[in-house]
């Protein structure tokens, strides 16, 4: 009697990576099914039907099955509103962190478990090893591609039963994978923009979603420089869209209750030496006064730091030079050379 093959369900976005994925653990020997979460339909930005269909003729030429789970509601629950609710607060959520702890690595990982599956797999650039007995989570081998900055908030239990096939390839050398083995998206375009959304301008997004309301621009000096039409729209940091003569301006501070956005010329009044991270999830705790690397934005250069784990559960993270722009809301990342050790919410 041959021994049962181990079932993984493959999270299908339509384009090359996640098609590559699939094909790989096929090769593997896998028995392989693909999977389209349909998650957005709104708006002219909003591809699901061309990428719905794309993934449906990759699976179709790997001869596996293929099914659509719709995750509609719950997206616009975990994802959208989290979104909307975190820029009405002041803040600068992360959307692409939320999809991937709540919908590929919570509904979509439960769901597949359920259905029996003994993993389930995306075409992320990442990589997951087994280290004294644990599984961690790596970065990507190339460089440029790297994407387990998104992946920091997936609960750590899950990387178990997770499957990054391409995490040990260069983007060049998928693409000729799939030239090679003849998938019909091997050329297609890289998916841009909000995680299932698509490429849209963010101001433009939360333009339809939260009512505009015009207040002061304000400089350093407490001189009135012109008008916004919402201070929930912009970011610390941000320059573009400020309409402002005699710039460029910088945004350093914004204040939601009076609806003003603070401006600046100076790189200097918007570079943070120590900030405040809540939420930590770790996938390796760390010790007091430990030096590790950090991220605090997708493609950002690591950065040395020290963290002190204050009383209340925060984290204080201090880095060996200022950074520019820490904005809250968003996300900050560390590392021990290529393994991720967890991440956690900017609060300050």
């Amino acid at each position: 009697m041959s021994k049962k093959k181990r079932k993984v369900f493959v999270g299908m976005s339509g384009g090359v990576d996640s098609s590559v994925a699939a094909a790989l653990l096929k090769r593997a020997g896998f028995d392989v099914i693909g999977i389209y979460m349909k998650c957005w339909t709104e708006g002219p930005s909003c591809t699901t039907e061309e990428d719905e269909r794309s993934a449906r003729l990759a699976a179709l030429h790997l001869k596996i099955p293929f099914y659509v789970w719709n995750f509609i509601d719950e997206y616009k629950e975990k994802v959208v509103e989290y979104m909307i609710q975190g820029y009405q607060e002041g803040i600068t959520p992360n959307p692409d962190i939320m999809c991937n702890r709540e919908i590929k690595f919570g509904l979509f990982f439960k769901k597949a478990m359920t259905l029996g599956a003994d993993y389930v797999a995306t075409g992320h650039y990442a990589r997951v090893k087994k280290k004294n007995l644990r599984h961690i989570l790596l970065k990507g081998k190339d460089e440029e591609k790297d994407q387990s900055y998104f992946l920091a908030m997936i609960h750590p239990e899950v990387l178990e039963k997770s499957l990054f096939p391409i995490g040990d390839y260069e983007k060049t050398q998928v693409r000729a994978f799939a030239k090679k083995i003849g998938l019909p998206n091997a050329e297609r375009k890289d998916s841009q923009g909000i995680c299932f959304i698509g490429e849209v301008e963010i101001g433009e997004f939360l333009r339809v979603h939260i009512p505009q309301k015009q207040g002061s621009i304000v400089s350093t000096t407490g001189e009135v420089l012109g008008q916004h039409d919402g201070a929930y729209y912009y970011t610390v940091g941000q320059r573009q869209g400020l309409k402002l003569a005699g710039g460029p301006y910088y945004v350093s501070k914004k204040n939601i209750k009076t609806n003003t956005l603070n401006v600046t010329k100076e790189q200097h009044d918007i570079m943070t030496s120590e900030l405040m991270v809540k939420d930590m999830n770790w996938f390796l705790p760390q010790e007091e006064d430990t030096p590790v690397f950090a991220k605090f934005r997708y493609r950002q250069e690591d950065v040395l730091v020290t963290l002190k784990v204050l009383k209340d559960g925060l984290l204080k993270v201090t880095p060996e030079v200022a950074q520019r722009a820490i904005t809250p809301g968003q996300f900050a990342v560390f590392y021990h050379g290529e393994e991720l050790l967890g991440g956690g919410v900017i609060i300050s």
